[in-house]
């Protein structure tokens, strides 16, 4: 890590057992969700700010947005978003520096926008920008001073340092993040994969049992799918597997886990359903996708139809395995007789 600021002649070693101290609790979790609290436990216990917040960079859209909020206002803060180059913390992520103003109302970078949405008064502010691998990650920001008094130059100094080790601590959680979700993510849809749908099977028979509850898993196969990649090739089939996945996402609940078991086969787990309910779960995705017309290429347009089974947990099977396997028959059955329909596992 490269300190932006040179070490004063009188600076105390107690001072550098501080930052170690830092370094050692902001890099000791991979979780982002826990590496964000100790960085606020930090500045807290540090800084004593009433007033501050941590802004993280939408990269796409070159924006900051508020991840942390402590303080006047902080609930409205939470929506808002500021872009490089506005005001007091845009300049800072615009031009990577560090700013410390204990009196902002003659700088002309400030910009009272927030301030007057909110009712609220700026006097004074403390920013440091968040960098690593020469990305500004984001911002921490604290203003009008703290509970021991006036922000010094020596608090812009400690900002910093906290601000570099909480840069170095978010990139390595963002990353491990992104790691993990390619472990357990279809790259082609971006639905759940079969790993994660056996944990997650796992999971929900381990809470269905603790508290007795049924659930549902549905095993969908489109039909003739071969016959698009023969004829129209393997990346006109993936935009329309792709496709699928948006029609699932749409017609299902934000609870029912959607993975793609493998090649043109999907699985849905619906927690606390009944085989009834889910019946009419497998129904209503039959009928949005043959309402809908599939776009996998600029000047083509098609039609698929899938065949659908159905189970239940604890009625059909006990294991995560036998819950698949007992849907997959029930589609079979399905496969072997008029395709695009719906059957339930143990029934005719």
């Amino acid at each position: 890590m490269t300190n932006r600021f040179k070490r004063p002649a009188d600076h105390k070693e107690s001072d550098f057992k501080v930052f170690h101290e830092i370094g050692k609790t902001l890099t000791s979790t991979l979780d982002l969700k826990e590496v964000l609290t100790k960085i606020m436990d930090k500045i807290n216990e540090l800084m004593h700010p009433r007033n501050w917040s941590l802004l993280l960079v939408d990269e796409g859209r070159r924006e900051l947005y508020f991840e942390i909020v402590v303080g006047a206002s902080s609930e409205s803060l939470k929506n808002m978003r500021i872009q490089f180059g506005e005001g007091i913390v845009g300049w800072v992520a615009e031009n990577r520096e560090p700013i410390f103003l204990s009196d902002v109302s003659g700088d002309s970078r400030f910009n009272p926008r927030i301030d007057d949405l909110l009712g609220f008064t700026t006097h004074s502010i403390l920013c440091a920008p968040m960098i690593s691998k020469d990305r500004v990650l984001g911002v921490i920001e604290l203003v009008n001073d703290g509970a021991r008094g006036k922000f010094s130059t020596e608090d812009l100094q400690l900002l910093s340092t906290l601000a570099d080790y909480a840069a170095i601590a978010i990139e390595n959680a963002k990353y491990f993040q992104k790691i993990q979700e390619l472990t357990i993510t279809d790259d082609v849809t971006e639905l759940n994969n079969s790993r994660f749908l056996y944990q997650a099977l796992d999971r929900e028979i381990k809470r269905s049992r603790r508290y007795r509850k049924q659930f549902c898993l549905i095993f969908i196969d489109l039909d003739y799918f071969k016959k698009v990649n023969d004829k129209y090739g393997h990346l006109a089939g993936s935009h329309l597997l792709r496709e699928f996945g948006d029609v699932l996402r749409q017609t299902l609940r934000d609870v029912d886990i959607i993975a793609r078991y493998g090649g043109d086969e999907f699985v849905i787990i619906l927690p606390e359903t009944t085989p009834n309910r889910g019946f009419k779960a497998a129904h209503r995705i039959r009928e949005a996708l043959n309402q809908h017309e599939f776009h996998p290429e600029r000047s083509l347009t098609l039609k698929i139809t899938a065949s659908f089974g159905v189970s239940t947990y604890p009625e059909d099977a006990q294991s995560a395995l036998d819950i698949i396997r007992a849907a997959d028959q029930a589609m079979y059955r399905v496969k072997q007789s008029t395709r695009d329909g719906v059957k339930v596992a143990g029934k005719d």
